[in-house]
């Protein structure tokens, strides 16, 4: 067993890099799971790949899922964490938090492994169950995500 603390800040399990989450955007986060407005709203993050730190990238407000994908690039991997207005059959309305990592086919290997060996940290600190993946961003649409969010 091996405390966590004695693991390199940004080394873990061999060869995969680990990013921090920058501090400014660590607040950002915290602000937004706990924003009150019924709208749909993102933030959209990246790595800094010189300091090895995730950023922002792009907050957006008062969205929805086709905006959320015109911002991502086709070329890049993107973190993304959505509230997200769901209607219940029942007439109940929730708004559940969604971390989608938009992992692009053609990018670059060396960025794709910065963001996958970064991915589960970030949605361990921010506490996240609902965890979706999307290689093409068509992918990325209402129904889409009401398929996944609604069990």
């Amino acid at each position: 067993f091996v405390k966590k603390s004695a693991i390199p800040r940004n080394k873990m399990a061999g060869n995969v890099v680990v990013c921090s989450i920058d501090s400014e955007l660590q607040n950002q986060l915290k602000s937004f799971r706990f924003r009150r407005d019924v709208s749909c709203a993102a933030i959209i993050m990246k790595v800094n790949k010189e300091n090895l730190t995730i950023i922002l990238d792009e907050i957006l407000e008062d969205t929805n899922a086709e905006e959320v994908r015109e911002s991502l690039p086709d070329h890049q991997p993107r973190f993304v964490l959505l509230s997200y207005p769901l209607q219940h059959k029942d007439g109940r309305s929730s708004f559940p938090l969604c971390f989608i990592f938009s992992s692009p086919r053609d990018c670059k290997p060396e960025l794709q492994m910065m963001y996958a060996g970064s991915k589960l940290s970030l949605v361990n600190q921010m506490e996240l169950q609902n965890v979706f993946e999307i290689r093409e961003l068509e992918e990325l649409t209402e129904e889409w995500l009401t398929s996944k969010l609604v069990h």
